[in-house]
């Protein structure tokens, strides 16, 4: 019986840190890049969806978080799970004339347990 007792404990602990995916807090990293056509977008803010392979759409509330790339149109985010994420961008190019000169886009990735994306280019383009 009490053997019975460590095994169902250690059931559930491996549950809760075993099941552990799409989500901040992991030991993978992502380093990528906002861009429209070859023009890297500064500031643009990158709004991110768990387990998602598809667009899940313009409203930023289904989003689970979000990340602010920087001057260079770079963002990186540390310690996520392995699994599925959609990444959706909006963002200005001062290139282009005001109103029309806001840009959004996106794209899904897959991480792979304890791995390391870099060169991740979330595109996007005129609305």
């Amino acid at each position: 019986m009490k053997n019975l007792k460590y095994v169902v404990l250690l059931l559930c602990a491996l549950s809760f840190f075993g099941c552990k995916k799409n989500q901040l807090g992991g030991k993978s990293n992502i380093k990528a890049k906002v861009m429209h056509h070859d023009k890297a977008i500064p500031f643009a803010r990158v709004y991110i969806k768990f387990n998602a392979k598809e667009f899940p759409g313009k409203d930023i509330s289904v989003y689970n978080t979000y990340i602010d790339a920087d001057l260079n149109g770079n963002f990186l985010i540390s310690n996520i799970y392995h699994g599925d994420y959609y990444f959706y961008a909006v963002g200005i190019d001062d290139a282009l004339i005001a109103p029309n000169n806001i840009v959004t886009g996106g794209t899904a990735l897959t991480v792979k347990r304890f791995k390391e994306v870099t060169g991740f280019i979330v595109p996007v383009t005129e609305d």
